[in-house]
């Protein structure tokens, strides 16, 4: 059996302030954010509501620690909480939506069949300002817990939010940086979800859209300089959206499970650390099975880069690594001699992702993942 889930409302507004007057945001409405954000949107509306920004309570990606101590700080009775951000800010509020009653973010992550549920304690607006989580249209979330120094997602069909906001004026200040590795983060999306045992007709139709959209647009920046990304913004964070709708019914695999000791042990950020091991993650499903769905997205790749089905995996990580160059794994002080520990990790504790290959990966292939990225 399949499913594909879709609980969001989607909500399409060409500027913040036009959100903002339709919304009419007030005194139970609480803005989570970033402060450059804030500054230059939100500061000058002189908006009746609460704020705080995610970096006051932590650098990097966020762990169980830091959305803790958000959480003691949040005033009571709040009705909405308006994430305006990446996916961190996103995230965060999401987890922040959840009560029980350790209020410990750590007990959300606790799957046992005896293990308290959380409730859903305010509706939360999630705007994104890049275009590669997607965490705005799924019910899913990831965060460092500190307790076992490495990332861990969770789903909860609580955390779908109340309406997911597009603003494409959000994304035009966002550094090239940002604005590749949250892409190429979409892009992984999009094609995991493609390539999962639980893809339907709707989640490859979202995935294919994604795909075609973000591809055609890396072809418009090299072509006509990095500088010209913004001039694809909008079609970029239409893009996300798709494969957040795609990875949220059919899962996302191997790749982000093997960047996730990558994030939480070494902080990399998120996008980054996918585009790190998406090639060899890549490389050896085509090692193992040759034939399969996997040509299929070779095709797909073929048509939209104008090669031959069989270039067309090479010809694409070229593609990516032309919009945003890689550095080995040595290059952030990893030691090639963590990588049995990493495989073991992501095998133990990553099955959720790891039931979404396109082929099963053993301890050994992931630890030649690492290696040959060393």
């Amino acid at each position: 059996m399949s499913e594909f889930k879709m609980h969001t409302n989607l909500v399409f507004v060409d500027t913040f302030r036009e959100f903002v007057d339709h919304e009419a945001l007030g005194p139970e409405d609480f803005i989570l954010t970033n402060e450059f954000l804030y500054q230059k949107y939100i500061q000058p509306l002189h908006l009746p509501c609460g704020s705080a920004f995610l970096e006051s309570y932590a650098k990097g990606e966020p762990t169980t620690a830091m959305v803790d101590a958000l959480r003691a700080d949040l005033p009571k009775g709040l009705k909405r909480m308006i994430a305006i951000g990446g996916g961190a800010v996103m995230d965060t509020a999401k987890m922040l939506s959840l009560h029980t009653s350790a209020d410990k973010t750590e007990a959300l992550f606790d799957l046992s069949p005896d293990a308290e549920k959380p409730t859903l304690q305010f509706d939360v607006y999630a705007v994104p300002t890049t275009c590669g989580t997607g965490s705005e249209v799924t019910n899913a979330c990831s965060v460092e817990l500190e307790s076992l120094h490495t990332k861990r997602g969770l789903n909860n069909d609580l955390m779908f939010v109340k309406k997911a906001v597009l603003i494409p004026e959000l994304l035009y200040d966002l550094p090239y940086k940002f604005f590749a590795t949250s892409s190429i983060d979409a892009l992984i999306h999009a094609v995991e979800s493609f390539l999962s045992p639980k893809a339907t007709p709707i989640s490859e139709l979202f995935s294919i859209n994604a795909i075609t959209s973000i591809l055609q647009g890396y072809r418009y920046v090299i072509e006509n300089g990095p500088e010209h990304w913004t001039d694809r913004a909008k079609e970029f964070q239409i893009a996300s959206m798709y494969a957040g709708l795609a990875f949220c019914s059919a899962g996302c695999a191997a790749v982000h499970a093997l960047s996730y000791p990558l994030g939480g042990g070494y902080h990399i950020p998120h996008g980054e650390a996918n585009q790190l091991v998406f090639a060899a993650t890549f490389r050896k499903y085509k090692e193992k099975q040759p034939v399969g769905k996997l040509n299929r997205l070779e095709a797909l790749f073929g048509e939209l880069l104008d090669v031959p089905a069989g270039d067309a995996l090479e010809k694409a990580f070229a593609l990516f690594d032309a919009v945003q160059p890689r550095k080995p794994l040595r290059e952030f002080g990893i030691s090639d001699s963590e990588f049995q520990g990493f495989a073991e990790g992501v095998a133990a504790g990553q099955t959720r992702l790891l039931n979404n290959n396109y082929v099963p990966l053993t301890v050994e292939d992931m630890v030649e993942i690492y290696q040959s990225v060393y």
